[in-house]
């Protein structure tokens, strides 16, 4: 969100071999710096493999500040598409939206509705989205709307967006 608009961000990741580190560029707030623990431990405790090495993750556009834990579901999914433990491809045509638990349950974020008619605006037409948003996020006409309780059920996701993909 800047100001009542809904708007874009880009979500880039990168690794590289050496000392495992994790940072994420492009002007997070606290929380999104906080994001790192809770995605760590949300994509193990999913069963799935945490990306080893230099890990980056840049959020485009730089010079506009971003905030909230509405990132967590799309910095988990860039950082499984490092080693293609989700198809990187198939999920560029997607808006992503969620803050993750420790277990790797989702939870619903402040403000869908102008981030979904933002994403609309922006030419999207795909969202994954919470549980606890998809009522909300329906509202929004147009779009093609898959709603997740945890990062596990990505797997079902996948490969919907897999076959849509192919």
């Amino acid at each position: 969100m800047h100001g009542i608009d809904g708007y874009v961000v880009r979500v880039e990741a990168d690794s590289a071999p050496g000392t495992p580190h994790f940072a994420i560029i492009g002007l997070p707030d606290r929380a999104l710096n906080e994001a790192r623990q809770r995605v760590r431990a949300a994509i193990i405790n999913s069963g799935l493999q945490h990306p080893a090495g230099k890990l980056l993750v840049n959020l485009s556009p730089a010079d506009i500040r971003k905030e909230g834990p509405g990132f967590d579901l799309a910095l988990a999914l860039a950082l499984l598409s490092i080693d293609e433990q989700v198809d990187r491809l198939a999920l560029q045509g997607y808006l992503v939206l969620g803050e993750l638990a420790l277990d790797g349950a989702l939870r619903g974020v402040r403000g869908i509705l102008p981030m979904v008619v933002g994403a609309r605006n922006a030419g999207f037409t795909k969202l994954l989205v919470p549980n606890a948003n998809a009522a909300e996020a329906n509202l929004v006409s147009g779009l093609e709307l898959y709603a997740l309780g945890s990062l596990h059920d990505g797997d079902r996701v996948e490969q919907q967006i897999g076959r849509a993909h192919v």
